[in-house]
């Protein structure tokens, strides 16, 4: 009777333990709506607005916020939350392509060292090594400038930068998880290298880089926009965020333009920190 008792609660306090950890703070679902929005913005700009994000009335130049214009309008009476959802697309897309360049090409080094080590590691190693000397952003900088002042250049340019970054930590996953016992158990029951890595290495070493890959997400978007308001990405009248920024901050009696797309941007990365921070802890 007391084992049955005692086992009772033990499962009990193991379901209560469960349900803690597999519940979702009030925080990260913000986080995760806010992505929404933002994903939404980025598929279907027209469904959240009405106004065209090129053209404008000169009649409402500078106005304020208001109920019709939701962020004011800009010099040209063009209205700023227009702009800010159409602007979302080019800066969500560069954003992806800088993190799946970051995420390919450094996986695919970390992989590559730490699996086969001895002068691989070694050549590769110093490669990154390099890549970490120099600061991201001014890597950025020297690559888009190389290869022209365009929003998909900036996010080339921003991968780039970010594969030092994945490579780094993917070595060390695949260095831990080649050393477990498992990994010498498909040797002795007959498996080759290849089979180690695929069956037994990667799948066990790639989750840190992809919690890691949400999280360069975030950065991305916010490297992206620095290059965009430096005048590294489209000129106008396309509307990166970052762009939008540079342009508002001209006009120092219609601070709204300044403000608007700028917390977006802040609250579009803070969000995207927070969910990464959730999926480190979960994982």
């Amino acid at each position: 009777m007391s084992a049955d008792l005692n086992f009772a609660r033990l499962r009990s306090a193991g379901a209560a333990s469960i349900r803690t950890r597999a519940a979702i703070p009030p925080t990260v679902l913000m986080s995760f709506l806010v992505v929404l929005v933002v994903v939404l913005w980025s598929l279907f700009p027209s469904v959240f607005t009405g106004y065209s994000p090129v053209n404008g009335d000169t009649g409402s130049k500078l106005d304020s916020p208001s109920l019709q214009h939701w962020f004011g309008t800009d010099y040209l009476g063009r209205d700023q939350y227009a702009r800010v959802v159409y602007g979302t697309a080019s800066s969500v897309t560069s954003a992806l392509v800088a993190v799946a360049i970051g995420l390919l090409a450094g996986s695919a080094i970390g992989l590559a060292s730490g699996f086969r080590g001895g002068w691989l590691d070694a050549t590769l190693g110093r490669f990154v090594d390099v890549l970490l000397a120099i600061p991201g952003f001014l890597l950025a900088v020297v690559i888009v400038s190389s290869l022209g002042f365009q929003t998909i250049n900036a996010a080339i340019a921003t991968g780039v930068s970010a594969v030092a970054v994945f490579a780094r930590l993917m070595r060390a996953e695949v260095i831990r998880v080649r050393r477990s016992t498992f990994v010498e158990a498909s040797y002795l029951e007959g498996g080759n290298r290849l089979q180690a890595l695929l069956t037994h290495v990667l799948p066990n070493a790639y989750r840190p880089v992809l919690v890691l890959a949400v999280l360069q997400f975030g950065t991305s978007i916010l490297v992206i926009a620095s290059l965009a308001f430096l005048g590294y990405g489209d000129p106008p009248p396309s509307s990166d965020w970052g762009l939008l920024v540079a342009s508002g901050k001209t006009y120092v009696t219609a601070p709204w333009l300044v403000y608007a797309p700028a917390l977006v941007i802040v609250a579009t990365v803070l969000s995207i920190n927070r969910i990464s921070r959730w999926l480190r802890n979960a994982a």
